[in-house]
């Protein structure tokens, strides 16, 4: 049973699966080896909660015997469900619901998701099924991407209006529970179930395009449901913001940095 905070967030992502899967990055290897590095093995499972559409949970394929993603949103697991292998398999659930046994994850992580669960009761869950001396980690990248800063000012600019609408809009503002990603080393510390915790900054290049770059922005969760509920008041925005873009960057590809950070807790020999 899945409390109305963790459902309005899943339904949240509904309706730009497909968005998502093609501009979003894919989680990349550099946690997948700290992670390998604090566990002195190769992870027999990962679980990978929130995964969306798969992308944070294909890396694992290189570093574990099997990894499970978990997602709750329909949409977002149908397009995972399509990179299923023998190694990866996904099941519908929450961060704090998994249906998974008790003790059968050595790394448990969670890829630009973890703001959007309780984190109580995911803290809970991830003790649930993490074995001794698991590693949970949450990694999450900083928004904009680095590229041209003119491309960057104008991110900011259309998100920072869609940020201001999000929090206006009572019928907008109603539609998600959101947890402070700040407060996400404290969490895993206070929870107790980790003899270790720390903070990873890191940065992974990626290669864009135009077209990439705004679909970035297009998705975004808070631009979405907005465009939704309200497409009169943010239409026009996007036009402007798709159109400087290609204006700016042509045709031609171009490098990106997207900047991350990575928090951690790993369980003591004893836990």
């Amino acid at each position: 049973m899945c409390n109305q905070g963790n459902q309005k967030n899943a339904d949240r992502f509904t309706g730009f699966a497909d968005v998502y899967d093609s501009a979003r990055p894919a989680m990349p290897e550099y946690p997948a080896r700290v992670i390998c590095r604090y566990l002195g093995k190769r992870p027999d499972l990962v679980v990978d909660l929130g995964c969306g559409t798969g992308l944070s949970t294909r890396i694992w394929k290189e570093y574990c015997q099997k990894a499970v993603g978990v997602e709750p949103s329909a949409d977002m697991l149908a397009i995972a469900c399509e990179k299923q292998t023998e190694q990866i398999s996904f099941v519908q659930g929450f961060g704090d619901n998994t249906g998974l046994p008790d003790g059968c994850a050595d790394a448990v992580v969670c890829s630009q998701s973890f703001h959007w669960m309780n984190p109580e009761t995911t803290l809970k869950e991830v003790d649930r099924i993490l074995a001794r001396r698991g590693v949970f980690a949450t990694v999450d990248c900083d928004w904009p991407p680095v590229a041209d800063w003119r491309a960057e000012e104008a991110y900011m600019k259309l998100y920072g209006k869609v940020k201001k609408l999000e929090s206006a809009l009572d019928d907008v503002r109603d539609t998600f529970v959101r947890y402070s990603k700040e407060k996400h080393l404290q969490n895993i510390k206070n929870s107790g179930y980790f003899a270790y915790c720390r903070e990873i900054v890191f940065s992974n290049t990626e290669s864009c395009t135009a077209e990439r770059f705004i679909r970035l922005l297009l998705s975004q969760g808070s631009l979405q449901i907005v465009r939704k509920k309200h497409p009169e008041m943010i239409e026009d925005d996007i036009a402007a913001f798709s159109s400087y873009i290609r204006n700016l960057y042509g045709n031609e590809p171009f490098s990106m940095d997207f900047c991350y950070r990575m928090r951690l807790g790993v369980r003591g020999e004893s836990e």
